[in-house]
């Protein structure tokens, strides 16, 4: 796969909209469809301004052409799926007219050359089906919104709109490569695809006289309105929330991230993610602090008979609780926080498939087709940002064996050193330190506790009231403490932490040695994709754990 000019070079966060369409479409009928299609194309760049506009069409005559001269027109990218050599491309269009539009279209757009099998092409046959069959899933498996110019009919060639769009929203495609091409869009039941359909006729008769456009979604709803469904709409919003803080991130750091564009939004991901982290700890430190302090000023004004400026201070404590607390949810901390480490961590799997060559075997396969799929729509949106990353051409390395070999060293590395199992093995480390502190404390305070019960047990007529009040007041300070303490060990899920970085060690340490066992190229490639799976997985377990454990004032 190799591309030619206007190449995606930023990390910047794209909308991406694909097209498949019948060619034939009625004639008297294209001014109104071409005014549908500019409608549908304004408004989705005037309700996501800071999601720049890219149109995925393979260029064929008819709709394909129609929608990415409309893109073209209000200042989109164009990428054109190429599925046959362009000389031979060309035969395929049944007028100067069209192929005149199609020399103009590819001059302004980035070219993907899909791979062609060996032996070349027939002029006619299941090869050169099969061709436009993967331009089709290439465009379904990269957009975020599908423009159907469809009449609605089921019936179709192998690869026809029917089929595409049956397989966008998970339904099965005749003539898939391996079963699992159909079972994975059956099964996951992606809550991510949303088709704008355009009703069409066609010169072969077939179609109903054009009406709106309509929304379809995985789900089965048919919305007739021209409103974005919500549940995508909030899937948007939160694609353009993600590029609006990337943005004030890079303008306030002025960091410039090395590597390709995959890696830099690697980088500014995993930055946004620590420094998410940082604010929502700070915070959650500072409400269980606030907590402990409420509970102190309340044992004071019980047990020992403080003034009662105590109970203004333990309402100033609970107010300035509230406040962090409101500012928490008002910013979103923790979920920025949570999405996005879980972005940079899917980022960074699919980042060393591209460098070892893994992210495209001929079909589409990428590290979003096993991420998230079990979440709710509302993390959809990170698989559509892994989803535009493979519109990226893969880097081309003229020694694959040397490739494959880097992407060892640099994302699984060597115990205690470097890489991925350095990182594991460090954090592990230290996860069970803290935990183990945290323990100690909790045993310290409740054994502290006991022994203060034992002594006023022991010598509770002995003792004054003013000296039996300080061990009452001490006993329950402690408490207090080590339930505070416990409370906010839970929120940050350290004890799970301990489980998850042992095993996360213990993954990458047995890929290292399975990869140091390696005996080929193509094994070493196996293991790694199975290596990327396993991570994705616990990456997808530890967000969900995460999204359960909000800052919240009042339920420490």
């Amino acid at each position: 796969m190799d591309t030619r000019v206007h190449a995606i070079d930023d990390s910047a966060v794209h909308l991406v909209v694909g097209v498949t369409s019948h060619r034939d479409l009625v004639a008297q009928d294209v001014p109104a469809l071409r005014e549908q299609v500019r409608e549908t194309l304004s408004s989705l760049r005037a309700t996501f301004p800071d999601l720049a506009l890219t149109i995925v069409s393979p260029l064929a005559e008819g709709g394909d052409q129609l929608v990415a001269e409309v893109g073209l027109e209000l200042g989109a990218h164009l990428i054109v799926p190429l599925p046959l050599p362009v000389e031979l491309y060309r035969d395929d269009f049944s007028s100067e007219e069209s192929l005149g539009r199609f020399e103009r279209l590819m001059a302004q757009a980035q070219v993907v050359r899909l791979p062609w099998p060996d032996g070349g092409l027939e002029v006619a046959g299941p090869a050169r089906d099969r061709q436009y069959l993967m331009a089709g899933l290439y465009v379904a498996n990269h957009c975020h919104v599908l423009c159907a110019l469809w009449d609605g009919s089921d019936e179709g060639g192998l690869g026809g709109t029917a089929h595409i769009v049956r397989y966008y929203l998970g339904g099965p495609l005749p003539g898939a490569r391996r079963a699992g091409d159909n079972l994975r869009q059956m099964l996951s039941g992606d809550d991510d695809s949303l088709v704008r359909h355009f009703p069409v006729r066609r010169n072969s008769g077939n179609g109903a006289t054009p009406g709106e456009p309509r929304w379809l979604t995985s789900s089965g709803r048919v919305c007739v309105s021209g409103e974005i469904p919500a549940d995508y709409l909030r899937l948007f919003v939160r694609m353009q929330t993600f590029e609006r803080d990337r943005q004030r991130y890079v303008a306030r750091t002025q960091r410039e991230w090395a590597g390709e564009a995959v890696e830099r939004g690697l980088q500014e991901a995993d930055a946004m993610a620590v420094h998410y982290q940082r604010v929502m700890i700070l915070a959650l430190r500072a409400i269980h602090v606030v907590a402990v302090l409420m509970g102190i000023t309340f044992l004071l004004y019980s047990d020992l008979g403080a003034p009662d400026w105590m109970l203004w201070m333990f309402l100033l404590f609970f107010v300035f609780g509230l406040i962090i607390a409101a500012s928490a949810r008002q910013h979103d901390w923790h979920r920025k926080y949570i999405d996005y480490r879980a972005l940079a961590e899917g980022l960074r799997v699919q980042s060393f498939w591209r460098r070892a060559g893994l992210s495209m075997t001929g079909e589409a396969e990428f590290a979003h087709d096993n991420f998230m799929q079990k979440q709710d729509v509302e993390l959809g949106w990170i698989r559509n940002v892994m989803r535009e990353v493979g519109l990226i051409p893969l880097p081309v390395s003229p020694d694959r064996a040397k490739a494959v070999d880097d992407v060892i060293e640099d994302w699984v590395g060597l115990p205690g050193q470097s890489g991925q199992l350095g990182y594991y093995q460090r954090k592990s480390m230290l996860c069970e330190r803290h935990h183990m502190r945290t323990r100690t404390l909790g045993q310290a305070c409740l054994w502290a506790g006991i022994g203060i019960s034992l002594f006023l047990a022991a010598f509770h007529s002995g003792l004054d009231v003013g000296t039996r009040n300080v061990l009452v007041t001490l006993m329950g300070t402690l408490s207090l403490i080590a339930a505070v303490r416990d409370a906010y060990a839970y929120r940050k899920a350290d004890k799970e932490l301990v489980k998850q970085y042992r095993f996360m060690r213990r993954i990458y340490r047995n890929a290292r040695t399975a990869l140091d066992a390696a005996g080929s190229v193509r094994e070493k490639c196996e293991i790694l994709r199975a290596l990327g799976e396993a991570a994705l997985a616990e990456h997808a377990e530890w967000a969900l754990m995460h999204r359960d454990r909000p800052i919240e004032h009042g339920r420490p």
